[in-house]
């Protein structure tokens, strides 16, 4: 995906949260359905995340979905008031299909993470390890820990675990110019 398509998604996303406010709906159509979150930080702080980690929407109308979700229904915050927009950064993360992966074979900045036990379930995307600095069994305890799990769950036969990769663009200001994140895979540290 370009960077012009991935701000028409961004610029797609705010027009969104704005639409809501004037009490009117975005109606859009077309994309293929791929999985998709948008992600809303304050300050360089979270603000709100919601997504579809399945392919169940077409493209254009899973952004409008997930960011008035991420604006006015993530349960971590109260709903976004109309004199934040101002302040809000827009990040969308555009996802490839979650497939199953191994443990070991997870590769922090490359992989975003689905814990699955049960009723119990869990996402992480590929840029929060890196922003936490988190190693790959930091990264796997994490991911369970979001899923409501103990954080070694991910050792467990009885825990499912999905990889899957994003193209991320996000505004360098609030309704400003937009970019691709390149992303650094790390490699694991060495065991002495």
């Amino acid at each position: 995906m370009d960077l012009r398509e991935g701000e028409k998604l961004v610029r797609l996303a705010r027009k969104a949260i704005e639409y809501h406010f004037k009490g009117e709906e975005l109606k859009v159509k077309g994309g293929e359905p791929m999985g998709v979150f948008v992600t809303l930080l304050k300050h360089g702080e979270l603000r709100g995340c919601i997504g579809f980690p399945q392919p169940i929407l077409p493209l254009y109308e899973g952004v409008v979905e997930a960011a008035k979700a991420a604006a006015f229904k993530d349960p971590r915050f109260l709903p976004l008031e109309k004199e934040e927009l101002d302040e809000i950064t827009i990040e969308v993360s555009v996802l490839t299909k979650p497939k199953p992966i191994k443990p070991e074979e997870v590769k922090v900045g490359k992989h975003g993470l689905i814990v699955k036990k049960g009723f119990f379930s869990g996402l992480l995307l590929p840029q929060v390890p890196l922003e936490w600095g988190w190693d790959r069994e930091e990264f796997l305890s994490q991911t369970c820990v979001k899923a409501g799990l103990s954080p070694l769950a991910w050792r467990g036969e009885d825990v499912e675990l999905y990889a899957f990769t994003a193209e991320i663009f996000k505004e360098v200001s609030p309704g400003g110019k937009v970019i691709k994140l390149e992303l650094e895979p790390k490699e694991p540290k060495k065991q002495d």
